[in-house]
């Protein structure tokens, strides 16, 4: 379902942005086959970048409210553009702040500013793709301002139909495309580094095919009266039974968007989302009309995915796809990322996710690397393709060839010739870097032993960032704080040099070897007894090795961060984690832990980076019963804090008063597992809300049933036409986290045993499945009635069965399941599936279906 606030997001302003391996002329063309070319050369077009919306909407309006320097702002975006190695900027144009209501372009300050950011995003070699109409308000998730445009005067729906607002777009068009860059003194339909137009963003068309046809036909006439003869290209993938239609229009290329994780999910989605990402399928891709088309992906992003993982894989499906250029969604102005408030669905940002935006730097490295339509196989057998390799299970992205080394996460993989190396970006620890902060930095070779060295500062997250958000509330925190780092490279050797580049970086690094401490910021490193040309001043690429751009220290307040496991098994050492988020920490860091029938103890918990904690509660201390814990934290000024309630003092003195400690239940290995309880999970299940869906508490205490009650298994979806009729109504739960406490238990259980019954007084059948991480699953039908009772399925008896994409991917039309073979491993097994409607018989499929579902559990 396309929820209200979701058409929202979709008016973000996307940006794409070119890189100089690909920029061999400016000029462009689209061959017969659907390629765009290079004019000069002839070579393909290969462009990767992201959506960046600063001066407009809601991010201008932030700005201001802040009080921040947009140039300045935006110039530390763009640099990090460069880092990340992004050359293409794809934005969708507020029409409705910088137009009037006949058309007629209006300079101002949103303008100015967007001038400004094609001015600075040229001076890093980036490319371009325009969308100059948005059809959005201003305001998401604010409400609305007034502004002056056609798109407020008629709104979406009235611009494609309405001859005085497509008169007004006409005028519009021409008027932007006229338009002369302040800064560059070049109008944009002479833009050498502007690759391409799309006309509009998202314009859901609902008239018959002339007619569509025929709109988008004056809006290119428009386009093609200021003498532009750039590609123009037309979204396709909405309203894709009007396919024929665009193919027939005056247009180069379609544009496609891919949300393979869903949107607004309000909370971090868990579990092995590579399924989702396995191939991205066009239905018209056998239409002739399109074999001309060439293709670009306006927004992609896996939204509420806050791991590393999957951008490449991503990528590597659009290139099998034939995408020629892609577009993140959306880059958060740096500005107001600790807070997330523009896109709460989304989250990419260098300096506040560095590892998601390592994640998008390989993913580029992908679209450079990997040619079109080449096919990779299906997932699980696809994880690695050529020099590239993603892992759910480490939560990983490498890029390894001889001359790059880019990893998101701590790694053992070996590169492939260290002493080879031009350029290495990671996070964590690597054979050739070993760094203890919790920030992103990049290594890159200037000339035989002279390298540039770039340390980001600590991103701390001391929230989820996709639940709802709020200017008042951080998601993220940044700390500049001094940690230890080793460089193992032959072409540095032992005893080299570091020296500070950046303006007011006073560090001054002493190696002993290989190792020494860093500050974020910017450094020269020479071999000992090299010397070098280069200086602080000298330019690099499209850098200058002084820059450095950061957000200042924003942790001010201790956060600990844990989510306690709701059962753990007796007898058996239990580790506990913890991150500690603190300005001014002393260690140590103290667990306080208290069971059934011993005394209380104290442990010192350990850490290799003074954030992350971890702890073991010893076997023999773990007895049927609760399990009560606090964490004791110490500032410099000697006052200790114990969590979770943040009191002052310590649980032992005599003076402590706080009795609300962390609380775990000690179970006996033969105890059932509960997998998911609707009382206490049913928000973070995944599925298609319906409105006949409700949480309804039980008479026990604690205790509530989720009823869902679907009034058609199908319903026909115009924007997948050519799709298949599947009568279902599935809905996943990713319970992993939930039993980590359990999980040797897992694969000793016999049974899968639902609680619950059907809905109006008449029999349900559903089908229960278990997920591994590798893409299979396992399941068995039961047939709910209407009075509430146990239903078990013996866990030898069950069967592989389809795993439903879920949260349901945009567009629409992308497969419904994904096909994973075998049965999943017992003990790994991580998600719960139910499904209505494999098992009902084809006479009663389109009969009202309904359950109520209490809780799952494995015997």
């Amino acid at each position: 379902m396309k929820m209200k606030w979701f058409f929202f997001l979709l008016m973000l302003v996307t940006v794409p942005v070119f890189s100089q391996r690909s920029a061999r002329t400016s000029d462009v063309y689209v061959d017969k086959s659907g390629v765009i070319r290079w004019s000069k050369g002839n070579a393909e077009v290969e462009g990767f970048g992201v959506n960046y919306t600063a001066p407009f909407a809601h991010a201008y309006s932030t700005a201001k409210k802040l009080g921040v320097n947009l140039e300045k702002a935006i110039s530390d975006d763009v640099y990090h553009f460069s880092r990340l190695g992004l050359d293409l900027y794809r934005v969708h144009v507020w029409d409705c702040e910088i137009s009037d209501t006949v058309g007629n372009l209006l300079t101002n300050d949103h303008l100015r500013l967007f001038d400004f950011t094609v001015m600075k995003m040229k001076e890093r070699g980036m490319k371009f793709v325009i969308t100059p109409i948005a059809y959005w308000g201003n305001g998401w998730p604010a409400p609305d301002e007034k502004t002056p445009g056609f798109s407020t005067k008629y709104g979406k729906d009235a611009c494609l139909t309405n001859e005085a607002a497509i008169k007004a777009q006409e005028n519009y068009l021409a008027q932007f495309l006229n338009h002369v860059n302040e800064y560059t003194g070049v109008a944009y339909k002479n833009d050498p580094d502007i690759i391409a137009f799309e006309i509009c963003n998202e314009p859901h068309h609902r008239e018959s095919p002339e007619k569509v046809t025929t709109f988008i036909n004056r809006m290119v006439k428009s386009m093609r009266s200021t003498g532009s003869k750039k590609p123009i290209f037309y979204n396709i993938t909405h309203s894709i039974q009007l396919a024929d239609a665009y193919f027939d229009a005056d247009i180069q290329g379609g544009t496609f968007q891919w949300y393979p994780t869903g949107l607004g999910s309000r909370h971090e989605l868990g579990g092995n989302l590579l399924p989702n990402v396995d191939a991205y399928t066009i239905p018209f891709a056998s239409n002739p009309k399109f074999k001309s088309m060439a293709r670009m992906v306006y927004e992609f992003d896996a939204a509420d995915v806050g791991r590393s993982y999957i951008y490449p894989a991503m990528a590597r499906s659009f290139r099998t796809a034939g995408m020629q250029i892609a577009n993140h969604f959306a880059y958060d102005p740096t500005y107001m990322a600790d807070v997330n408030t523009e896109y709460g669905t989304h989250y990419m940002n260098l300096a506040y996710a560095p590892q998601k935006a390592l994640s998008l730097k390989i993913a580029g490295e992908v679209f450079h690397e990997m040619p079109m339509y080449k096919d990779y196989g299906k997932f699980p057998g696809n994880t690695s393709f050529g020099p590239f390799h993603v892992s759910y299970e480490k939560d990983l992205a490498v890029m390894n060839t001889p001359e790059k080394f880019l990893y998101t996460n701590s790694t053992d993989v070996k590169p492939a010739a260290s002493d080879k190396l031009s350029q290495i970006a990671g996070y964590g620890d690597s054979e050739v870097v070993r760094y203890d902060g919790k920030g992103a930095y990049f290594l890159d070779r200037l000339e035989n032993g002279v390298w540039r060295l770039e340390v980001m500062p600590d991103a701390i997250w001391i929230d989820d960032p996709f639940t709802r958000t709020s200017p008042n509330k951080k998601v993220a925190v940044i700390n500049w704080k001094l940690h230890a780092m080793n460089i193992n490279l032959p072409d540095l050797g032992e005893g080299f040099t570091l020296v500070a580049l950046n303006d007011g970086n006073q560090h001054r690094p002493q190696v002993d070897g290989r190792s020494f401490e860093i500050m974020p910021g910017s450094y020269l490193v020479k071999r000992a007894g090299v010397t070098t040309k280069f200086t602080r001043d000298s330019k690099w690429n499209t850098i200058t090795l002084k820059e450095f751009a950061a957000p200042a220290s924003t942790l001010q307040h201790v956060s600990v961060i844990h989510q306690p496991v709701e059962e753990i098994t007796v007898a058996r050492d239990y580790q506990l984690k913890v991150t500690v988020a603190s300005p001014s920490l002393e260690l140590p860091v103290e667990l306080f832990v208290a069971g059934e029938g011993w005394r209380s103890e104290f442990i010192t918990m350990q850490s290799t980076n003074k954030y992350d904690f971890t702890a073991t509660i010893p076997a023999r201390f773990i007895q049927p019963g609760f399990i009560t814990y606090h964490f004791v934290v110490k500032d410099k000024s000697g006052k200790y804090h114990t969590y979770p309630s943040g009191a002052e003092g310590r649980p032992w003195g005599w003076d402590f008063y706080d009795n609300k400690p962390y609380t775990v239940r000690a179970v006996l290995p033969e105890n059932p597992v509960y997998l998911f309880n609707a009382a206490t999970d049913s928000d973070e299940l995944s599925r298609q809300w319906v409105r006949t869906s409700a949480l309804v508490p039980l008479p026990e205490p604690g205790k509530a049933e989720l009823q869902i009650n679907v009034e058609k298994l199908f319903t026909a979806d115009p924007e997948n036409v050519n799709g298949e009729k599947i009568d279902d109504y599935s809905a996943r739960y990713f319970f992993r986290r939930k039993v980590a406490g359990r999980a040797g238990d897992l694969s000793a259980k016999q049974k899968l045993v639902v609680r619950g019954h059907s809905l109006n007084n008449k029999e349900c059948i559903v089908q229960v499945a278990l997920l591994g991480p590798d893409g299979t699953a396992f399941g068995g039908l039961i047939t709910l009635k209407p009075g509430s009772a146990d239903y078990a399925l013996n866990i030898s008896d069950l069967k592989p069965v389809k795993q439903v994409t879920l949260p349901r991917p945009y567009p629409t039309f992308l497969p419904y399941y994904f096909g994973g073979e075998g049965k999943p491993d017992q003990a790994n097994v991580e998600a719960l599936q139910i499904s209505i409607g494999p098992g009902i018989p084809s006479a009663q499929l389109q009969d009202k279906h309904g359950i109520a579902i209490e809780s799952v559990r494995l015997e």
